[in-house]
């Protein structure tokens, strides 16, 4: 049975990719699973990838829409594990981050860590991201600003199933997840720091480093997109309940 699905989305990150997954597959179980969905990446990111010889180690091609979201649902969509992992293809996890996270699972539907930042060369930019980005429960809070974080994010299947498929228009696959388990299951952020977050020039977010911000306008529009499939799910989910 697998336990563990770790979902990893890739697009030119041969750079940072090894130090990633072998700091995964270093704390996964025997019948675990590492997912990499790429999207057809253009430089040797799936030659490196070819060279492991794990049989825990699953790579697709995303075959959909090129982006974050589509990518990551083209992982997430072929997980078979218990509790399932987000994983950006360039940071590095701490040897026991899936086991303390697990372990805040069997009384939690999703729990958010807290992580380091740092640089291309692991130089520390800040301490906490928690901190920087003042973390924490609520729909209303997590609505107006996503404090959810796939990399430190980890959740119980119940909630993939609700989660997907991910609507088109969804601005952030992570925000889309958070905002689902606060509606409708027991979140939970913790304060242990359980890996480094890689900041440089490849990153896809803006969300640390202030890069291409976003205009009101389109702040507007994210909100809109993700408030306008949200009742749906929740009603969704109720219907299924009866």
């Amino acid at each position: 049975m697998t336990i563990v699905s770790v979902c990893m989305a890739t697009y030119n990150g041969s750079l940072f990719i090894n130090e990633q997954i072998n700091s995964i597959l270093a704390q996964l179980g025997d019948t675990d699973e590492l997912i990499i969905s790429d999207d057809r990446s253009t430089d040797n990111t799936m030659e490196l990838i070819s060279k492991y010889k794990d049989a825990r180690l699953k790579v697709v091609e995303n075959k959909g829409d090129k982006g974050v979201c589509s990518n990551f649902e083209n992982s997430l969509k072929l997980a078979k594990g218990k509790y399932i992992f987000l994983s950006d293809q360039d940071d590095m996890w701490f040897p026991n981050k899936i086991s303390i996270m697990c372990s805040y699972l069997i009384n939690h539907d999703l729990v958010n860590c807290d992580c380091i930042i740092v640089d291309d060369k692991l130089n520390v930019l800040a301490r906490s991201y928690s901190e920087f980005i003042k973390s924490g429960n609520g729909f209303i809070k997590n609505f107006i600003k996503n404090r959810y974080i796939g990399n430190c994010m980890a959740f119980n299947r119940k909630i993939l199933e609700v989660a997907l498929p991910f609507p088109k228009a969804i601005p952030y696959h992570d925000w889309w997840i958070g905002l689902i388990a606060e509606m409708m299951f027991k979140p939970v952020f913790i304060e242990e720091q359980l890996g480094y977050h890689r900041r440089h020039d490849g990153n896809e977010s803006n969300t640390f480093d202030g890069k291409k911000p976003s205009s009101l306008p389109e702040k507007i529009k994210k909100r809109y997109n993700l408030i306008r499939y949200l009742p749906a799910v929740y009603i969704k989910c109720l219907i299924d309940k009866f």
